[in-house]
């Protein structure tokens, strides 16, 4: 598996051979490598989320783990006996592999993504009004495989809705056929107009017609009720824009949901701490919580076993072949 090749970290050379075993105390043996190239030493937990760790790495995977199945971090530091500065030092070393696993599965192909979109709100550092917070998350799910390809955290406004929407023009890149289900938020389909969209040439005379590209589909909820309102009742579901004529495989409109979306929003409520309601366990920073949700995302996408697909979401989604283990994971080289 590429993703577990190991490195040279001086040169990034591939050729590298073991050159002696030693033991350490709380993580049995471990290999000494050399690089051909450059003629480097370096241990197996070199540029990896073990290296220079002491504590055994079944602990570190159990204070990992606790902020994402509900403790707050003051509980997870009082009840595995560390202090909350080691804590946040695990967590923003696990956090660093966020990227290193998304961009390692953006470079695969994909023949067809169904991708929901969904918003969630919490409070960070002190209550303020809604359209103030730095606490909404936007979440980007693959239907069929519950993979995450994005959970970010910031205010609801134009620049967050812009990195979803860069995320899904480069997953566009690589899938021939892509479909984005929305929850009625429109800047979904305009932003994604703005950034994806073709030229109809036709022949005949005047400006060419602007669809979106071909193979990419919106469809979005129209909000409130209209039984009420004279005139033509709007469709209960709509396209913001015109999609390209070779666009096909249409999308049936009892399919058209983001159940999933929604369904992840209300477990994450109840497995992490800082969404959760009528309590002080809230995030004193959008950093903060930034850092938790990477380590979500890792230990959701790579490591937790879905309880609907009984698979991991990235085996589900075709990016790795087999479940690695946790040591695997943290053995990984992430620089």
């Amino acid at each position: 598996m590429e993703l577990l090749r190991r490195q040279c970290p001086e040169c990034a050379a591939l050729h590298i051979r073991p050159h002696v075993t030693y033991q350490t105390q709380n993580h049995g043996p471990r290999t000494l490598y050399v690089c051909s190239g450059c003629g480097a030493y370096f241990s197996e937990t070199k540029a990896t989320l073990m290296a220079g760790l002491k504590k055994p790495l079944s602990l570190i995977w159990k204070v990992l783990k606790a902020p994402t199945e509900g403790s707050g971090l003051n509980a997870t530091a009082r009840t595995f006996e560390v202090s909350k500065n080691t804590v946040l030092d695990w967590e923003r070393r696990c956090a660093a592999l966020q990227l290193v696993l998304f961009l390692y599965a953006l470079v695969h192909q994909f023949l067809q993504v169904v991708i929901e979109g969904d918003e969630a709100y919490t409070k960070i550092d002190k209550t303020v009004s809604p359209e103030q917070s730095e606490g909404w998350t936007l979440l980007l799910m693959e239907r069929a495989s519950r993979f995450i390809w994005m959970l970010e955290c910031g205010k609801k406004e134009r620049t967050l809705f812009m990195l979803a929407i860069q995320t899904l023009e480069q997953l566009i890149q690589n899938s021939e056929d892509l479909t984005l289900l929305t929850d009625g938020e429109r800047r979904y389909g305009n932003l994604l107009f703005e950034i994806c969209w073709d030229l109809i040439h036709t022949g005949k005379p005047g400006r060419p017609k602007k669809t979106l590209k071909q193979g990419v589909r919106v469809r979005i909820k129209n909000k409130g009720a209209q039984a009420h309102k004279r005139g033509r009742k709007r469709p209960k579901y709509q396209a913001p824009w015109n999609e390209h004529p070779q666009t096909t495989h249409p999308v049936a409109e009892s399919q058209i949901h983001p159940h999933h979306a929604e369904a992840f929003f209300s477990a994450l409520r109840r497995k992490c701490a800082a969404f959760r309601r009528r309590t002080n366990t809230y995030a004193k920073s959008s950093r903060g919580l930034q850092r938790l949700l990477d380590v979500y995302w890792v230990i959701h996408n790579f490591l937790r076993v879905h309880f609907t697909t009984q698979e991991v979401p990235a085996v589900a989604l075709g990016v790795i072949s087999r479940r690695i283990s946790v040591q695997e994971l943290f053995l990984m080289q992430a620089a």
